[in-house]
């Protein structure tokens, strides 16, 4: 299969992963489509080069003390036309990738002698309260941006991000926001860096809806998957902090600058910036590390097949019916057409009349019955630790294989 169309951004990949999974050089292989004895040539090849001829990095000295004033200016403002980065990142990618040391507020002096740059710039964006999970893949953030509109047509802006290193996991013009089409643009992503413990979203469609229901389609394939799945509470987009600022981030750097004529220039143009973001592009609440020194690939293998629903002997189970609701103690409850056809498991809880509501390995919802005569269902409860902790002595919630019981999505990561 080889690597493909941007070749060069492909291999360029496939050494920073590889080179951190050098246990794992199959699987690596597999998920870039090339055999093994290619994935080992192109490390050999990249050893001996030094990288520069397969990742394109810059062929010039490590240092340049003889540049002049004006050769330096040339220079920061090339660079600030080619990214529209600001001071601090081109400074430190001259620096890398040229051996040019600049101040840095002498980059930002040129900046604005010539243009580039107003003197409120710094000051225009308002940073989100920072938080980070610990290791990558613990969590992935998704969302739509956009329209975004070519000569010929327009396109939503599907991304993918990983929480810990912010590696841009997906990048994808799409035709549309449907099931089917975010589910297939997951499925390549999977394969390409595995599956993650736990996904966040927003409320809106196709993996939120209204507040009428728990599950949609989309969320329950991804449970059925062994992934947990989160969604921000409701005009809180902080929440969603990192995922939104990398679509501030593609509008300023990318979109507000090209004219692309159909929906095929635009995915180009998302390609390369891409590459980019994630391999060239200092990120400054990472020490102006770049995401892919930060980021590895998930040891959970996808393999698209979606495995039998156990939730133990002696269990409480009701089918989901064709509406998305279910028979609970006299009365039906919504809970969504996402599993309709498929069993979910009713814990109960410590505390009276309270019932967790389980899909596979994720509590989805509590029942109260209270009030006997209105029971309610709460889509947006969590069991608490303690319930929860119960629950684990019991037996969790778990989805089971041909090989033996699988951890559960929250076994290993919270």
């Amino acid at each position: 299969m080889g690597f493909g169309r941007r070749a060069m951004d492909a291999k360029r990949e496939f050494i920073e992963l590889a080179r951190k999974q050098p246990r794992n050089m199959s699987e690596v292989c597999r998920r870039f489509g090339v055999s093994r004895t290619t994935g080992y040539e192109l490390l050999r090849r990249a050893e001996v080069d030094k990288e520069e001829a397969l990742i394109e990095r810059s062929r010039r000295p490590h240092r340049s003390p003889q540049k002049t004033g004006q050769e330096i200016e040339e220079r920061v403002i090339a660079v600030r036309d080619d990214t529209h980065w600001g001071a601090r990142k081109i400074v430190d990618l001259l620096e890398r990738e040229e051996g040019l040391a600049v101040n840095r507020s002498t980059a930002h002096a040129i900046l604005r002698r010539n243009g580039r740059v107003s003197s409120e710039e710094g000051f225009k964006h308002t940073a989100w309260q920072r938080f980070e999970h610990p290791e990558p893949n613990d969590l992935w953030q998704m969302d739509f941006f956009g329209p975004i509109r070519t000569v010929s047509d327009s396109s939503s802006g599907l991304t993918v991000i990983d929480d810990h290193s912010r590696f841009d996991l997906c990048l994808r013009a799409c035709v549309d926001q449907r099931t089917e089409t975010v589910q297939e643009e997951l499925s390549t992503t999977f394969r390409r860096y595995g599956l993650p413990w736990r996904m966040t979203m927003d409320n809106g469609s196709p993996w939120g809806d209204d507040g009428s229901a728990v599950l949609t389609r989309l969320t329950a394939w991804l449970i059925r998957l062994d992934v947990r799945v989160s969604h921000s509470r409701p005009y809180h987009p902080q929440t969603q902090g990192k995922d939104e600022r990398l679509h501030r981030t593609i509008r300023d750097e990318l979109l507000q600058w090209v004219t692309c004529r159909d929906r095929g220039e635009l995915q180009a143009s998302f390609d390369s910036w891409r590459e980019r973001y994630n391999f060239r592009r200092g990120h400054e609440s990472l020490g102006m590390a770049r995401p892919a020194e930060r980021y590895r690939p998930s040891t959970r293998r996808f393999t698209g097949s979606l495995l039998p629903i156990d939730y133990g002997a002696g269990a409480i189970t009701r089918v989901v019916d064709t509406y998305g609701k279910i028979r609970f103690r006299g009365h039906k409850l919504h809970v969504g057409k996402g599993c309709a056809g498929l069993p979910i498991a009713i814990r109960a809880t410590d505390e009276e009349d309270q019932f967790d509501v389980y899909f596979c390995h994720q509590a989805i919802a509590r029942i109260d019955y209270s009030n006997p005569n209105d029971p309610r269902i709460n889509r947006g409860h969590r069991p608490n630790a303690e319930h929860s902790a119960i629950a684990a002595t019991q037996r969790e919630p778990s989805i089971s294989s041909p090989e033996g019981p699988q951890r559960s999505g929250g076994g290993r990561r919270p």
